[in-house]
């Protein structure tokens, strides 16, 4: 599938970038995202675009230094396919529940916080995963939340499909569970105040920008994997493509105002994606050696064409 129309003209993207300076795009902070948004203004962004890591083992110290290792861990490392090596996969089906509480205390926690820093309308999209989506969802509609649907990336990965573990020829024709070919997003809406024409006028949201006037936003976005190149500007575990994310960050601000927030953007690919489509953006990282890949990728992911 093509980028949606809007996104076509680079052209356009560049001259607005060279007549912006960055600073006034987007910010980066090197900050505990539940720090800052609990200090944020209330009212004061637009609209969440993130993929959190919500707090699970697989992004523990420990787990992360296995991944880099290359052995041992948590993490899935799918082998090599027609000479390409693949990106390791997180494994949710280990999650105890002690994991599973974490992850409902960690998206409660961010939703309460989110449901504060958001203006009414204001929309969140938030990646999950089909073994945990439930678990998030259920925090953001506790804290009243509106669920608006879900954006469906099709993806074809590695994770899946793979015959019982040290008995592949015994039971040759079973699969453990489906081989995943998508990712959910969850699309969540902070109440409007009155009719969403109201709330549009006022806080310039409550709905989603259109791909064109005869086209609307649409929930199933075709996606592969972030390319070679942005893996090799932001070598990150769970890099999203710029293709994916200029679509929902574009949509998330329906008439092109305001701020999209990422508290947890890792390497900072939301952020390029939003800057990348002339859209203000804030972005929070924790990690150190995240946050200092974000400030050298976010201007060469924003400039790449997709």
């Amino acid at each position: 599938m093509q980028p949606q129309k809007a996104l076509t003209n680079q052209a356009q993207y560049r001259k607005l970038l060279n007549s912006m300076t960055s600073d006034r795009l987007y910010e980066i902070h090197h900050v505990d995202a539940f720090e800052w948004l609990a200090s944020a203004r209330m009212n004061s962004i637009e609209a969440v675009v993130t993929d959190p890591p919500y707090g699970l083992v697989e992004y523990s110290d420990k787990e992360l230094t296995k991944l880099k290792n290359g052995r041992g861990g948590v993490w899935r490392l799918p082998p090599a396919f027609d000479g390409s090596k693949r990106m390791p996969l997180p494994r949710f089906t280990t999650l105890t529940e002690a994991d599973q509480k974490s992850l409902r205390d960690f998206s409660f926690r961010l939703a309460s916080l989110l449901k504060c820093v958001l203006v009414p309308g204001g929309h969140v999209f938030i990646a999950t995963n089909p073994l945990i989506s439930h678990l998030v969802y259920e925090s953001f509609m506790k804290n009243s939340f509106e669920k608006r649907g879900e954006i469906i990336r099709t993806v074809y990965t590695l994770r899946g499909g793979d015959r019982p573990k040290n008995a592949h020829d015994e039971f040759s024709d079973v699969t453990v569970m489906p081989k995943s070919c998508w990712e959910p997003w969850g699309l969540f809406r902070k109440p409007c105040e009155g009719r969403v024409q109201d709330n549009l006028r006022t806080w310039k949201t409550g709905g989603l920008r259109r791909i064109s006037s005869s086209e609307p936003f649409k929930d199933l976005i075709q996606s592969s994997p972030a390319r070679r190149r942005e893996r090799e500007i932001a070598p990150h575990p769970s890099l999203k493509p710029q293709n994916f994310l200029r679509q929902i960050t574009r949509a998330a601000l329906p008439l092109g105002e305001g701020t999209i927030l990422d508290p947890f953007m890792g390497s900072g690919s939301t952020i390029a994606a939003a800057t990348a489509c002339g859209l203000k953006s804030i972005g929070l990282e924790l990690r150190a050696e995240y946050f200092k890949m974000a400030e050298s990728a976010v201007p060469k992911l924003a400039e790449l064409e997709v």
